[in-house]
């Protein structure tokens, strides 16, 4: 898609996200609503005694009651129907030459892990950092977004060996 036009959709979903729902959008906080409902489900004095827990439990610990789960379930089944209809979608592992498989999925793990752990310490996601914080012109979602860009230019060039 013309990421000009991906662009302005987006700003207009967001915009729709404030109108509708009275907040931005992000990806972490549909996580820890989930991981919330499932502690206070094993261990309720437990989730309710962590700060942390408790600020995801409303009255009704049922996290499908919170609209960022749905948001999330969203892009999952629109990003298929989407890859679906563009012919995109296919059983395969994207990689370069210099590496395996495993490999390939050993670091994609190990990435995914660290950005969801540093979604955590930030306060939010990518997703909810750059566009709803950006959007609000928040000084620590833009500081958030420099350091992203600038660890990512940092990093590149020992990671673009795995794929030449």
């Amino acid at each position: 898609m013309n990421p000009y036009l991906a662009g302005i959709g987006l700003g207009l979903v967001l915009l729709a996200a404030y109108v509708v729902m009275g907040r931005g959008i992000g990806a972490s906080g549909a996580f820890t609503s989930v991981v919330a409902a499932g502690v206070q489900s094993v261990a309720p004095a437990h989730a309710q005694a962590s700060a942390f827990y408790k600020e995801y439990l409303p009255a009704n610990t049922n996290p499908f009651k919170d609209w960022l789960v749905f948001e999330v379930a969203g892009v999952i089944v629109g990003g298929l129907i989407s890859g679906m209809l563009a012919g995109r979608v296919k059983r395969t592992i994207d990689r370069g030459s210099n590496t395996t498989d495993s490999k390939r999925l050993f670091f994609a793990v190990v990435g995914g892990s660290i950005m969801g752990f540093g979604s955590k310490l930030a306060r939010g996601c990518t997703s909810g950092q750059a566009l709803t914080g950006g959007a609000v012109l928040s000084v620590g979602s833009w500081v958030f977004m420099l350091a992203v860009f600038a660890s990512a230019y940092a990093v590149a060039y020992f990671v673009r060996r795995q794929w030449n």
